[in-house]
């Protein structure tokens, strides 16, 4: 049997999904499971043992795409798939791939083209997003996997992480505390700037730790903006690194301080310590799913917004010191 998994666009949505996709193989072992995904989460699927392939889908999402990408798949001849995003998109995808067998959500006016339904019983919101592509699995009559997080480097990966941060002066004896001061999904998910250099001169004044500040192409200006500010002993790879390099760093650190991100969800899945700042979203849906992490959020009047961009005074994340994120760190760290 050869059965397709449609992954989510999301960094974090993708590695929230992996407990499902085991779940998956482990009532269908003797199937060939393949990842299809999208080029910036393919690399999230290396190395789990219960992946057998990884097919990337392009980029765009215009009709020459499609047409490109249902060729691709209908080669395959799968017999099933199982499709995790909500869009009316994906599921057109593995009908016009003539897939025989295709699962998902009752969503986003798709019924017409999934052969069975999964209805939402949970509202996303209210279950965390673990619980909720899981759920998936059981709507289908099958036993989910105990929700375990999955996340695999390679030994050479590991050793390549440590030998970039040496060539950037890092120490063993050193503390290392990644700032992740980015969020794709917008900036009324960040914490400000200004916040994070303020905190990043706290910890250099008290405990003086080995600062790495991380994120996107994308997001190197706004990384720039911070390390500017710094003192000693900090390094700058925003934009610089691989999605893989980037967990091989993330690997070795002693702490993650992050907004609700991709690379929050990936610091837990390499279970690193994890101060997680929450503003317009709710931390019951996207926390960081395993222990050890600190949730840092401020319930205002407008909570929760969902925005992009906050149009008021971003209470939400404003509320949230330097000071009272310096103590959580320091409790970690000491």
């Amino acid at each position: 049997m050869r059965i397709a998994v449609r992954a989510p666009n999301w960094i974090g949505d993708s590695i929230l999904s992996t407990p499902s996709i085991k779940s998956l193989k482990t009532n269908f072992p003797n199937s060939r499971l393949s990842v299809i995904a999208k080029p910036w989460v393919r690399d999230l699927f290396l190395n789990l043992e219960f992946v057998d392939d990884i097919i990337s889908l392009p980029e765009k999402n215009d009709l020459k795409s499609l047409n490109a990408a249902v060729q691709k798949i209908k080669k395959q001849k799968f017999d099933a798939g199982l499709i995790l995003p909500n869009s009316f998109i994906s599921a057109l995808l593995f009908y016009r791939a003539r897939i025989p067998k295709r699962w998902g959500y009752k969503k986003d006016g798709r019924q017409i083209l999934l052969t069975e339904q999964i209805f939402v019983q949970n509202p996303r919101k209210s279950i965390h997003q673990v619980q909720y592509y899981q759920n998936i699995i059981s709507g289908l009559g099958l036993k989910p996997s105990p929700p375990q997080l999955h996340f695999s480097l390679t030994k050479q990966e590991q050793q390549d992480a440590r030998n970039l941060l040496d060539s950037l002066h890092f120490k063993p004896t050193d503390k290392l505390v990644i700032l992740n001061p980015g969020a794709y999904y917008g900036s009324a998910k960040r914490w400000p700037a200004s916040r994070y250099t303020a905190l990043a001169k706290i910890l250099q004044k008290k405990s003086n730790p080995y600062l790495v500040l991380i994120g996107s192409q994308a997001e190197k200006e706004l990384a720039d903006s911070i390390a500017s500010q710094m003192q000693n002993k900090q390094a700058n790879l925003a934009g610089k690194t691989s999605l893989r390099i980037l967990a091989g760093i993330i690997s070795l650190a002693d702490l993650v301080i992050s907004n609700d991100s991709g690379p929050m969800h990936l610091s837990n899945a390499l279970g690193i310590p994890i101060i997680a700042l929450f503003g317009p979203t709710i931390p019951a849906a996207t926390r960081p799913f395993h222990p050890p992490y600190k949730v840092i959020h401020k319930k205002v009047p407008c909570w929760p917004c969902f925005y992009r961009e906050c149009p008021y005074e971003h209470q939400c994340m404003l509320q949230i010191s330097p000071e009272e994120v310096a103590l959580e760190c320091e409790q970690i760290l000491s």
